[in-house]
Parts: structure tokens; C-alpha cells; sequence
């Protein structure tokens, strides 16, 4: 459970939309005051079918907001005030509908507005039958909203008041404030704030000709998960990714590319930087000239393709200069030797760290979602178990951020 203290003085901002569960809400207002959190409630026309304007007014002591055209909660608030005042918004009852809304962007009543305009964290406490839990559209929403960035507590295994079991019971008033205490607590540990990051991921397409092209197997989710995890730990990220099959992390800049040369061209432009961990699998060849039209099979053979090659994005970020970052990490994948060839990489590019993997068949790292690496640095080599993509990254920004504060630390 985490430390509510770290609840005190905080601001939310409680949306309670119209399920049955929106019960519960009166009993998380008291909660949260009784630890000291500041709440403002916006009821939606739904949600005051189920408790009233009155009761959620007592206990937040404060105004209850519900329309979005009310001229006097507009001039004296106003939604986008209202959207931004609040150091986190947690929806409790989410229900199916707002969920969808959310989801479309939508902007229909001052609920989904305020959801919007936002440019702070939304916490959602889903609600509702079994049924629409599990329906597809209902996880497809969920799972954008959390490809976004919105947290999700709950729901829970239940009866419900349709006396039906399963998932879709809301997560009770004591998990939600868990969940908010524990979003707080993990965003207090931001040794990153401040750090400016570029991270590369994805392979790199060397077109051919305008429909065919050199690539590899890479999935880009290590790439993804470092550039998340660096985000996490409040460094500002832009990813440049190559074409992948991932939602773009919540918290970073993206910029899209395709070939080694705009992938260059877009680190580049992300400079200056304190962090560059180039985790991309860039092709290092392309087609000299590739052809405008598509190359034609003529019974005369195979073309002959010429290729020249890509320039070598981790070599220059790591050239010293005042616009070198401070740390540049690369990788290497590796098929044998792994630890021999890493080591001579990290010497010849002249970057301050390495991350080794072997890719070689039967291992599952490309595309996989497990990697087993070692980290090469100037002072030794750290071999880390086999985990989860995600799991690695986070320890590689854990490593990052105890890099930068034993170097504040020194200064």
C-alpha cells in the first residue's frame, strides 16, 4: 500500500459519470479529504441521476460542475481553467460510454470537454456490466486511452447489480486512493526532470525502388520501452522511430522516419540533448539510386543493386563537440562473440556505453518480448539477467539517472 502522506496538499479533479457504482464516489471524496487532497467535482447529467448535486457539494466543499454551458461556471471557471487547476483527474464511475468518448476525443458535454482539454494525468476507475467490459469495443478503447498515457485502477470480480459475476465492479474507495497516493509517489521520483533525451528504435527501410526495400527484424520494442521508461523518470524524450507496429509511447515526442538518413537528420534536429541511447536497428546499407518505378522480373535475371553506405548515426551523436550529449548509449546485436565485438564497437564509435544482446536464431530477441543483455562501460561490464523488454529499460534508466547524479553529485 502506498504512504497516503504524500496526499496532503494535493489537487484532484473527480469526474463521476452515470453507472451505479457513482455511490461509491461520495465515500472517495471523503477519503481523499481526510488526507488532506483538495477535490472539485464535475458530475455529468448521468452521474446526478445517481447521487446528487447536493451530496458531492457537502462533501467536496467546493462547486459542483455540470454544464458545459452554464454562463456562471464559465466566467467564473471555465473548463479549460477547470481541465488545468488539478494535479491529477480521476473518473470514478468510468463508465463504457465515457470511456468511448475519451477514446474518439470527444467533446460533447463538460465532462468529455474537460477530459480534452487536459494536459495533465487522468487516473480512470472503469465501471460496468461484464459484458460491455469484455466487448471489443470497450477493450479497443481501453487499450488506446492506455496507449495514451490514461492509468486505469480496477475493475474488479464481482456481483453485479444486474446480479451478474465477472470483471466490471469498480475498484473500491480505498484501492482508488492507493492508486492515487501510488501514481504520486511514483511521480515524485523523477531524477530525470530537467534531462533532455533522444532515443532511436525500430529498423530502418532502404528503399529499392517505390515498392520494395532492405530492412531487418527488428520490432522496435526495446527502443519503445526505453524511450517510456526515460519519460518516466521526467527526462523530456523524443523518440525517433522507424516503422513499427507500436502505439507511440505516452509521454514522448515522436518523429516518424523510414530510412537511415531522415533518422540522422531528425537526431540531429533533437539537439541539444543530455542522453542519447541509440537503440534503432539502422540498416547500413542502401541502394545507390534507388529507381523511381518499380524493377520489372524480364527473364534476364536478377538486378544488380549497388549499395552504398548509410551514414553511422551513433559514430556522430558521439563526436565530441559542444552539441555531443553527455552520455550516448548504443547497442549492439550480436550473433557470436557478443562481448568481444561489443567492446570494440563502443572503442571504435567513441560512445560512452553499449548495451549487448545476441540476436542469433533461436534466441527470440528480435521481435520478442524478452532480451537478455550486458552493459559495457569504460569502468567494467554488467551481464543482467533475461528479462522483459520493459524490465530492461527501466533498469537502463535507472542506470542513466544514477549516471547524472553521481556526476552532479561530483561537481
Amino acid at each position: 500500500m502506498a504512504d497516503h502522506a504524500i496526499l496532503a496538499g494535493k489537487r484532484v479533479l473527480l469526474v463521476i459519470a452515470g453507472g451505479i457504482a457513482a455511490y461509491k464516489s461520495l465515500e472517495l471524496i471523503r477519503r481523499l479529504r481526510e488526507r488532506g487532497v483538495t477535490v472539485r467535482a464535475v458530475l455529468t447529467e448521468a452521474g446526478a441521476r445517481f447521487v446528487t448535486p447536493l451530496s458531492v457539494q457537502a462533501l467536496t466543499e467546493d462547486t459542483v460542475y455540470r454544464d458545459l454551458w452554464s454562463l456562471t461556471d464559465e466566467s467564473e471557471m471555465g473548463h479549460i481553467r477547470l481541465s488545468r487547476e488539478a494535479d491529477l483527474l480521476v473518473v470514478a464511475p468510468a463508465t463504457a460510454n465515457l470511456l468511448a468518448r475519451m477514446a474518439a476525443g470527444m467533446a460533447d458535454d463538460l465532462a468529455a470537454t474537460v477530459l480534452l482539454a487536459t494536459d495533465k494525468p487522468v487516473l480512470v476507475a472503469p465501471a460496468m456490466n461484464v459484458r460491455m467490459w469484455q466487448h471489443a469495443a470497450t477493450q479497443a478503447n481501453m487499450t488506446l486511452l492506455e496507449s495514451r498515457g490514461v492509468l486505469r485502477v480496477g475493475p474488479n470480480d464481482g456481483v453485479m447489480a444486474c446480479n451478474e459475476f465477472g470483471p466490471g465492479r469498480m475498484a473500491e474507495p480505498m484501492e482508488i486512493v492507493d492508486a492515487i497516493a501510488g501514481f504520486f509517489a511514483e511521480a515524485a521520483h523523477r531524477p530525470l526532470a530537467g534531462r533532455r533525451a533522444i532515443v532511436t528504435s525500430g529498423p530502418t527501410h532502404e528503399p529499392i525502388d517505390p515498392v520494395r526495400y532492405i530492412a531487418n527484424r527488428s520490432s522496435g520494442r526495446q527502443g519503445h520501452a526505453i524511450a517510456a521508461a526515460l519519460a518516466k523518470l521526467g527526462a523530456a524524450v523524443t523518440l525517433v522511430s522507424g516503422p513499427t507496429r507500436l502505439p507511440d509511447p505516452a509521454g514522448c515526442r515522436v518523429t516518424h522516419i523510414e530510412t537511415a538518413r531522415e533518422m540522422l537528420a531528425a537526431c540531429e534536429a533533437a539537439l541539444p540533448a543530455d542522453i542519447a541511447v541509440c537503440a534503432a536497428a539502422v540498416a547500413d546499407w542502401r541502394v545507390d539510386g534507388a529507381g523511381d518505378r518499380k524493377l520489372k522480373k524480364d527473364g534476364g535475371g536478377p538486378p544488380a543493386l549497388a549499395l552504398t553506405e548509410n551514414p553511422d548515426i551513433l559514430a556522430t551523436l558521439s563526436r565530441p563537440g559542444e552539441r555531443r550529449p553527455a552520455l550516448v548509449v548504443g547497442f549492439a546485436a550480436e550473433t557470436g562473440d557478443v562481448l568481444a565485438y561489443a567492446t570494440a564497437k563502443r572503442a571504435r564509435k567513441g560512445c560512452d556505453w553499449i548495451v549487448a544482446n545476441d540476436v542469433s536464431p533461436g534466441t527470440g530477441t528480435f521481435g520478442g518480448s524478452d532480451n537478455t543483455v550486458h552493459l559495457i562501460r569504460a569502468d567494467g561490464m554488467e551481464s543482467w539477467p533475461t528479462m522483459a523488454k520493459d524490465a530492461v529499460a527501466a533498469r537502463l534508466a535507472e542506470a542513466v539517472a544514477e549516471h547524472f547524479t553521481k556526476d552532479f553529485k561530483a561537481k
